[in-house]
């Protein structure tokens, strides 16, 4: 899908599963290379032990390595399919307050996730997420295994 980093930023604030946990996305940076999200508490993400539902914190850092790392190969013209694989999330203290988190794709993963793409079809990388209280304390910690798959690629 060709897409501005201003649509899809719009598109992300609006789509059902984000916006009904009060997921915010702040900012997708030029080059699809950095992306700034907010989790706003809210009646509708607090838990019973009076702080933001795990299922938001680990819905929130769910898709957005792969819906970068798709973008930026795409502007690059490599048709890839792209998958979160696996997850994991830590929890180290509870989220009581807003929280936030950016995520941001070097130069040096895009070149080794093409240089995979082309000689092997595939790349798989665990990435990292670190979620941040409003004081900036760290109440979460989290890796994504992302999967890329070149769809012209024709094994030798």
């Amino acid at each position: 899908m060709n897409i501005s980093e201003r649509q899809l930023t719009w598109l992300m604030r609006f789509y059902p599963p984000m916006l009904f946990q009060r997921i915010w996305v702040q900012k997708i940076h030029p080059g699809f290379r950095q992306i700034d999200v907010k989790i706003n508490r809210s009646l509708f993400t607090n838990n019973l032990g009076n702080s933001i539902f795990g299922g938001t914190l680990f819905s929130a850092i769910d898709p957005f390595y792969a819906l970068l790392l798709g973008q930026i190969m795409e502007k690059k013209g490599i048709p890839v399919v792209v998958w979160l694989k696996s997850a994991r999330i830590d929890y180290l203290k509870p989220a009581r307050t807003d929280m936030h988190f950016s995520l941001e794709i070097s130069e040096e993963l895009i070149e080794e996730a093409i240089h995979h793409l082309k000689k092997e079809g595939k790349f798989v990388k665990e990435l990292p997420a670190v979620l941040y209280d409003k004081n900036g304390a760290q109440c979460a910690t989290a890796t994504n295994e992302i999967y890329l798959k070149n769809k012209d690629f024709n094994s030798p």
